[in-house]
């Protein structure tokens, strides 16, 4: 089978109003007001096989007495609104069909070349959050253990009250912002600014736990820490290895372009501590024991040094420090340690290595099974240095295809609040700052004076270790005061570790803010009874109701760099209100509003005022010159979305001269979606970068080469590509590096320029010249890349291990290999934090914590729910599919226990914690392992919290949360938490 879409779909100029809108006028006028569950089901274009609540039911009779008159007559207005699923990175397209006002049904995007017109089962049931039968309907209040209607003034007047309180009595530092990966660039943009005008870097979100490891290893191995291709180049590949990414379940529309690959003779390999539905399509499955990645791939790396399978003439013009690597490697991971280390015995690392020799290009995927490690950013390294080895990165059908979680994790990423960055992973330095007070049209030293003495270029604490934040010794802390506020703005507290300790924090705080279209977990887990001394009697505790990204319309940039446009498809839903019109309202009364929008026209969403997101848009296109967000205007984006027919499917270029019928824009030569870096100005036209660092094309056409981001040399070293390694045409045919004024001018360029661009120019780099004048000349008029031409990094000095090193997990069962490789010394200060490392190591060999809990337990994902879950568990759709919170054992192991399939369990772990959970007895997992999804919330070690969420808000589906049970353990670089390898012990319940 062919991957092909339809031919026949409406004209984009024509959606709304053409034939396709006028068959669905006359069919919802028949369908609904008599229809029945089996004639909407049928008709709704959702049959997924499950029951149609009753409160939907309800939903679908509210829709035809909207206007019944209209509907009967087949002229109420209907039209077709184009947006994104707000579930994982892939980016699939959806057509929602609106009537009167109510989203009545969608379809997926047949034109899009992502998607195909495929959809997963979540993607399949977004329309439910256009219902919000379970979703947060208006404010409330804890008061005295229960949740309470309040008014918006009253919550916004409370909350702003207490907040200035607490920066009166503990400084800015006190308050804490958790964003979202679900928020739109331009929510998670103006989150980072409106954090940055109360005067703390004390914030994050969802990537620090799911991918920070990948952003700071990969960024420091060749330049920008992201996926390198497409999901959609994995078609030209030749084999494939996934490790860590069980993608059928995570990405499964994902799969169709690998499966595309498959039957055009693409190799398969996946590499996991558990048989999943990925590796049931693979050509050759590697179980290898949780954590020993590192093993694994320089065992791989052994046998290619070994028979001279690496790319010589390429690591020798364009990476540095591969020979160090290799003399490594060739010592220390011999086939007999990789087997010690791994599982992996030597006949079949050497069959996998010469699949990957004899199969090129070849790519790379990773997921959380390789960044959830207290090594994770070596693990990822690791991977990078195999790719580097053979050849692959800068090749299509190569690079590393790291595939990102959230739908706009990669753009909050991008864009949003990180604690030790501005957007588009500006520094903290005051030229940082200082570009961002041009951008934003305010004045530094206001900006300055917003932050404690000493605070404004200090990295924040990490959402990872905000527990830590609250309950450590105020003395240790590298900050004035202990965290006293939590905003947790979009982001579900059960994805992160240590759940007792932060069901005691949450106690202590005296201000927990939850802002969410449905309560998340940490309503209840602050309303449920904790231990009575934690908890602090002036604590306050809101909830205010966020719209999803389908209330309000914005940008979102999928896991390929690639950035979609949703519009609006139904008005805010109850009382919520859209994220950013929220930050605009709690600016207001906190005295910055007019900064924080000086560049941003308002509009009336149900009469308030609201931020323009196309202005912010802009504004992130004036500013962010250093990952290339600044070509992908509103405008372009969404002549994207209406002629998505245009795209290759396989190269994501446009197809021929395509121009947009609303607009007159020119598509021709662009990538879908200007997948950044798109350098320049709009008016540059740079067509997007579909796969990065790429030497085979002119850098006007999407090519480009390694980063020159770490110095000119090293060790008497040159650090720069050597002659020959280029981009295509460019005038300089040797490494450079980074562009500045001063290199312009000593090439002799600088006349190039406009005396506008000229004055903008002067003592600036491409990172702050914000004429874009100086990119202009370089790409365009040169063919050369601003960011320079170096190589990449095998060796990245600046990290604990220069070299990636396997080290033992914190909480392991083999005290053996522990002794052999034992974790990194305890560290003082990171993050602002003291951190745990090797003295807590050895006490738990000490305590013979590996015969207390033998079974290594690891997590991952479910193909029906998607993070914490909260929103999918609230959707009856997905809730008939997944029921119930399990443990996945093998037989042997439940033998030993007398489990049998089906019997309830308690998972029991050296935190104390009890998790009262479903035995699967399977195969899928190794003897000593045991396998949980992280998905679930709402139950706690065997209670039911249902009383503890705001009434009709509860999800459908409650279960145990393994973070509940999980153990401490961070990535020394990133903070990223230890959730992949821990122990636990299982008995019958």
């Amino acid at each position: 089978m062919l991957l092909t879409r339809t031919s026949h779909r409406p004209a984009a100029g024509a959606r709304g109003e053409g034939a396709f809108v006028d068959r669905l006028r006359h069919g919802l006028a028949r369908a609904l007001p008599t229809v029945d569950r089996r004639a909407f089901l049928r008709r709704s274009g959702l049959g997924l096989g499950v029951g149609l609540a009753a409160s939907q039911l309800t939903l679908v009779q509210r829709a035809k007495a909207a206007d019944k008159a209209a509907a009967g007559a087949g002229t109420g207005k209907v039209e077709v609104k184009r947006t994104v699923c707000t579930h994982c990175s892939v980016g699939c397209a959806i057509d929602a069909v609106v009537e009167n006002g109510v989203w009545v049904r969608q379809e997926p995007v047949f034109d899009s070349p992502i998607n195909l017109g495929a959809h997963c089962a979540k993607g399949a049931s977004v329309r439910e959050h256009g219902h919000g039968e379970y979703r947060l309907r208006y404010p409330m209040k804890l008061v005295d253990g229960k949740y309470q209607r309040i008014s918006w003034d009253q919550a916004l007047d409370e909350i702003v009250a207490r907040m200035k309180q607490l920066r009166e009595e503990s400084g800015p530092d006190s308050v804490y912002f958790v964003g979202s990966s679900k928020h739109s660039n331009e929510q998670a943009y103006l989150l980072r600014k409106f954090v940055s005008f109360w005067g703390t870097n004390n914030c994050d979100h969802q990537a620090r736990i799911c991918h920070s490891t990948t952003v700071a290893g990969v960024a420091n191995t060749w330049g920008y820490g992201a996926m390198t291709n497409s999901y959609n180049d994995m078609q030209n590949a030749k084999v494939a290895l996934y490790i860590g990414s069980n993608a059928a379940e995570a990405h499964p529309v994902s799969m169709l372009h690998m499966l595309h690959a498959k039957e055009l003779g693409c190799k398969m390999i996946v590499v996991d501590p558990r048989f999943t539905r990925t590796a049931a399509k693979a050509d050759e499955y590697v179980r290898i024991r949780s954590g020993t990645d590192i093993p694994f791939l320089f065992g791989l790396l052994y046998h290619i040094f070994k028979n001279g399978w690496d790319d010589k003439a390429y690591i020798q013009a364009r990476v540095y420090g591969m020979d160090k690597v290799g003399e490594e490697v060739m010592a220390k991971w011999t086939p007999d340690k990789v087997e010690e280390a791994c599982g992996v015995k030597e006949e079949q690392m050497l069959r996998v290595a010469r699949m990957l020799h004899e199969n090129r290009p070849g790519t790379i995927v990773w997921c959380m099974g390789q960044t959830q490690h207290t090594i994770g950013n070596a693990m990822v390294r690791a991977s990078c240095i195999l790719q580097l080895a053979l050849g692959n990165v800068g090749v299509s059908g190569g690079g590393t295809n790291i595939f990102r979680g959230h739908d706009n994790v990669q753009g909050a990423t991008d864009v949003g609040p990180n604690p030790d960055s501005l957007p588009g992973y500006y520094g903290l330095a005051a030229g940082s700052w200082k570009h961002f007070a041009a951008v934003w049209g305010v004045d530094y030293e206001w900006i300055k004076s917003r932050y404690a003495e000493g605070m404004m270029e200090k990295p924040g604490i990490t959402v990872s270790r905000w527990i830590d934040g609250v309950l450590e010794k105020n003395e240790l802390i590298d900050q004035g005061p202990n965290i006293r506020g939590m905003f947790f703005w979009g982001h579900a507290p059960n994805s992160q570790t240590r759940g007792l300790e932060m069901k005691k924090a949450m106690d202590k705080l005296d201000l927990l803010v939850v802002i969410d279209p449905y309560p998340s977990a940490t309503a209840a887990m602050a309303a449920m009874p904790g231990d009575p001394k934690d908890l602090n009697p002036k604590r306050a505790v809101y909830l205010l109701p966020a719209a999803t990204q389908f209330e309000t319309s914005g940008s979102c940039t999928a896991s390929n760099r690639s950035i979609q446009w949703r519009e609006k498809v139904i008005e805010p839903l109850w009382e919520s209100r859209s994220d950013h019109m929220i930050m605009y309202q709690l600016a207001q009364k906190l005295g910055f509003d007019k900064e924080l929008v000086k560049n941003v026209k308002l509009q009336k969403v149900k009469g308030m005022d609201e931020p323009v997101p196309e202005d912010i848009l802009r504004e992130i296109n004036r500013g962010v010159w250093t990952i290339g967000y600044t070509g992908q205007s509103p405008e372009r984006l969404k002549a994207h979305m209406r002629n998505m027919q245009a795209f290759d499917v396989k190269t994501l270029k446009c197809k021929g001269k395509v121009v947009d019928k609303e607009t007159g824009y020119d598509l021709t030569g662009d990538y879908f979606g200007l997948p950044w870096p798109c350098y320049g100005t709009p008016e540059l036209k740079h067509p997007g970068s579909p796969n990065l660092y790429d030497t085979s094309k002119h850098v006007m056409e999407g090519g480009g080469n390694f980063r020159a981001n770490f110095g000119v040399e090293r060790d008497g070293v040159s650090l720069l590509a050597e002659d020959g390694s280029h981009s295509k045409g460019a005038d300089i045919t040797t490494g450079y590096p980074e562009l500045d004024h001063i290199l312009l001018k000593k090439l002799g360029w600088w006349d190039e320029l406009t005396e506008e661009e000229k004055k903008a120019a002067e003592g600036k780099n491409w990172k702050t010249d914000l004429s874009g004048g100086m990119i202009r000349v370089f790409m365009k008029n040169h063919g050369c890349h601003p960011f320079g031409n170096a190589k990449a990094r095998a060796v990245v000095w600046n990290f604990p291990d220069a070299i990636p090193q396997h080290r033992e997990p914190i909480y392991g069962n083999r005290p053996d290999l522990i002794a052999k490789y034992p974790t990194h010394d305890d560290q003082k200060t990171r993050w602002r934090l003291p951190i745990l490392y090797k003295t807590l190591q050895q006490k738990n060999v000490e305590a013979k914590l590996h015969e207390k809990f033998p079974l290594v337990m690891t997590s991952g994902r479910l193909v029906e729910y998607e993070g914490g879950g909260e929103e999918t568990r609230s959707n009856p759709w997905l809730a008939e599919l997944q029921q119930e919170m399990f443990v996945e054992i093998h037989p042997a192991a439940a033998a030993q226990r007398g489990i049998r399939n089906g019997d309830r369990v308690w998972v029991t772990t050296p935190t104390g914690a009890r998790i009262n959970v479903q035995a699967l007895v399977t195969p899928r997992v190794a003897e000593d392992h045991v396998f949980l999804p992280f998905h679930f919330s709402g139950r706690w070690q065997g209670q039911d919290l249902l009383a503890h969420y705001p009434q009709g808000a509860a999800p459908v589906v409650r279960g145990e949360a393994v973070n509940t049970a999980t153990t401490y353990g961070y990535d020394i670089v990133t903070m990223m938490q230890e959730t992949k390898t821990t122990i636990c012990n299982v008995e019958r319940a």
